[in-house]
């Protein structure tokens, strides 16, 4: 089972941190292979919420529809898929640390990452997605940094 575990500290505080990632409208600003993503029904986000989107890996385009297992400010956030080609759970967990935020990002998907490539290709996606997520986190850093949320 492809794991993608990766951290960053952020300079902001843990409830800046979880209310931008909460949003699912934010996903695209930082996520480089989420083409869209946006919240079914009304929110705020809460347990049971569904956030369906579209994503490009490595060239390929799927739909896919997460609800949110767990909904803990400023704490963690959980989804997993309800439908779409690569299953996976999502946690992002916030923890304090220094003079901001330890984002912590953990991805298991049982079926592997090259879902939509067969199961010969889960260790390139999951290597290329693993330096993605790294680049990703970067950058969310670099937003919550500069709309001073920190």
């Amino acid at each position: 089972m492809p794991i993608v575990d990766e951290s960053i500290v952020i300079p902001a505080p843990p409830e800046a941190v979880f209310d931008y990632l909460d949003d699912p409208a934010n996903i695209t600003s930082f996520q480089a292979t989420v083409m869209s993503a946006e919240l079914e029904g009304e929110g705020p986000v809460s347990v049971g919420s569904r956030v369906k989107g579209t994503s490009k890996v490595l060239g390929r385009t799927f739909d896919w529809s997460a609800e949110v297992t767990e909904h803990d400010r400023p704490r963690r956030w959980a989804s997993k898929t309800v439908e779409g080609k690569i299953p996976f759970t999502l946690v992002y967990t916030c923890e304090a640390e220094d003079e901001g935020t330890r984002l912590r990002y953990h991805l298991e998907a049982p079926a592997g990452l090259g879902g939509v490539f067969g199961r010969l290709a889960d260790a390139l996606v999951n290597k290329a997605y693993t330096r993605q997520v790294r680049a990703d986190l970067a950058t969310l850093a670099e937003i919550l940094t500069e709309h001073g949320d920190g």
